[in-house]
């Protein structure tokens, strides 16, 4: 059953004007909320564990692809519509910022390839691709078509499968430019400074702030007060290369691994993701390293004289089924579970939360039967 065909009313939380908002976490999810709450003539209080500027949230470690097509035959059909949403939301978003020439932003859409002795992954790929999406249209490309979409290609690819339907940003400019946006709104950024959370206050280990609400968006975490959330390792490689050009992200079709290419402005390519159920932050493996190396290698082998600027580890925040949540409880909000799909998903997370709380009323919304719980349904503290 899709998501929108069932529907759940959650009320408003009917804050007082001028209200005071704490949010713990200055991630995706913290940000995007303190700057629209600051928006809407709230106060917003922002606090950060670690560094805000020099940011290790997954977030920044993150290659930014709103993916909603690749992400759903990986997962599930839910995250087709979810993403749909984000397609939607992050250029409006972009233009409220005023950051249009400072965030890049690439709506044109993303290739998948494989090996040519891995022709039938690819040729699956499309199957399932047909049987779960049968509205998206996307013919076997043939090497000269590829070479007409992404003429640095690699051209041992014979055939590659173009989605149209998605995009990828500049997470880490994104991420800056919402930080300057909500000090210029007068919020207050605490960073440096871990917080436990409850019912209308932040507790710091000096001291207790109250407000009108809480919102906890603190991702891993947040794991010692929500016990199901787990971290999931994943491990990017960044390089700078002045020899090769990609207009989209290019996924490789592989039997033991699907990694990904996407381009970023300046030469830049981030290169991930390994998926490791482990909450390891120790550095990148060597077999991980390879791996990571080769997939770009095999993508263009002018990739051989890209220089490595970062080998970055991360976790991923999930939840038991891999599905976001939000929990609902007096005085406070918690929303976790983003895992590998951030951008693809916070924008529909950040509409429901933002409806919570300014909406003033009990309100239909599609993907609400999935996304919302009660605090006595998952938190065990």
């Amino acid at each position: 059953m899709r998501s929108n065909d069932s529907l759940t009313q959650w009320p408003s939380m009917h804050l007082p004007d001028n209200a005071h908002i704490g949010i713990a976490g200055g991630g995706l999810l913290g940000r995007l909320l303190a700057w629209q709450l600051l928006r809407a003539g709230l106060r917003v209080s922002l606090f950060e564990a670690g560094s805000l500027t020099d940011s290790r949230a997954a977030a920044h470690t993150a290659a930014g692809m709103i993916a909603p097509v690749s992400e759903a035959i990986d997962s599930e059909y839910l995250m087709y519509e979810l993403g749909r949403t984000a397609l939607t939301q992050w250029p409006q978003w972009l233009s409220q910022l005023e950051a249009q020439e400072r965030v890049a932003y690439g709506n044109t859409g993303s290739l998948i390839v494989a090996h040519r002795a891995d022709a039938s992954l690819l040729q699956q790929y499309q199957r399932d691709m047909h049987q779960m999406l049968p509205d998206i249209a996307s013919p076997l490309l043939t090497r000269t078509e590829l070479i007409g979409v992404e003429p640095d290609l690699n051209e041992a690819f014979q055939q590659g499968l173009l989605l149209d339907a998605e995009a990828h940003i500049d997470n880490r400019a994104l991420l800056a430019v919402l930080l300057e946006r909500i000090v210029e709104l007068g919020g207050t950024c605490i960073e440096h400074t871990p917080v436990e959370v409850s019912a209308y206050q932040l507790s710091t280990n000096s001291d207790v702030h109250r407000f009108d609400c809480v919102l906890d968006c603190r991702g891993v975490g947040a794991k010692p007060q929500w016990s199901e959330v787990r971290g999931v390792r994943g491990e990017v490689l960044r390089v700078h290369s002045r020899d090769v050009s990609l207009s989209r992200p290019v996924r490789l079709l592989h039997p033991r691994y699907q990694l990904y290419v996407v381009p970023k402005p300046g030469g830049h390519f981030v290169i991930g993701a390994t998926q490791i159920e482990s909450e390891d932050l120790s550095p990148v493996s060597v077999q991980s390293s390879l791996e990571l190396s080769s997939a770009l290698y095999t993508i263009s082998p002018a990739f051989a004289e890209a220089r490595i600027l970062e080998l970055a580890v991360n976790l991923r925040p999930a939840l038991r089924d891999n599905r976001p949540q939000i929990i609902l409880a007096k005085g406070v909000m918690k929303m976790n579970g983003l895992y590998r799909h951030g951008y693809l998903i916070a924008p529909v997370v950040v509409q429901h939360v933002l409806a919570r709380l300014l909406g003033g009323r009990y309100i239909d919304e599609p993907f609400a039967s999935v996304l919302y719980t009660t605090a006595k349904e998952s938190l065990s503290a």
